[in-house]
């Protein structure tokens, strides 16, 4: 069981050259972005990397994070638990040239003044891990498929128009 909280930031390069593997929680209350996409979180990330350098020279972290977040149901907006997951490959890059070289494994990773926010990018990997769209199942929903519907102007949409001309003559009034 993971209890060791993770530092803010690390220094990579010296991760990478000395194979380092480092494992611990982060508080998902810090998120800023996080909070802003999907709504305040409390509880922990649970975060594993390991620095390195492969084959062709390259520094690299090969990472793994679950978290149990609260998301809001696209139905009723209500929050309800989900588990999320992402495996990730980075490659430590200084700029974005160096970036457009990287291997296709790869995603890029900004390390400036040799200084990595490790922070920065376990929310990065969070956000992009959440899944598009989320659900509770029918019954278990406040909202039920009947209240999904647009109302009244749903009903008038039903026989659709004799021409696409005759929705313009009703909007301008001249029937």
């Amino acid at each position: 069981m993971l209890t060791s909280r993770l530092p803010d930031k690390v220094e990579p390069y010296k991760l990478a050259a000395r194979a380092e593997h480092l494992e611990g929680l982060v508080s998902l209350d810090g998120f800023v972005r996080l909070a802003e996409a999907v709504g305040p979180q409390s509880g922990d990330c649970r975060v594993w990397l390991d620095f390195g350098v492969d084959a062709q020279g390259q520094r690299e972290i090969r990472g793994r994070l679950e978290a149990d977040l609260q998301l809001p149901c696209r139905r009723c907006q209500s929050p309800m638990a989900q588990q999320v997951e992402s495996e990730f490959h980075l490659g430590m890059v200084t700029s974005d040239a160096l970036a457009a070289a990287l291997p296709s494994t790869h995603e890029p990773v900004l390390v400036e003044n040799e200084q990595l926010n490790l922070l920065e990018v376990i929310e990065d990997e969070l956000i992009l891990s959440l899944p598009q769209v989320v659900y509770h199942d029918e019954a278990d929903c406040r909202v039920s498929r009947d209240q999904l519907s647009s109302g009244v102007e749903a009903e008038h949409s039903v026989a659709p128009a004799a021409s696409p001309f005759e929705v313009l003559k009703r909007l301008k009034g001249k029937s």
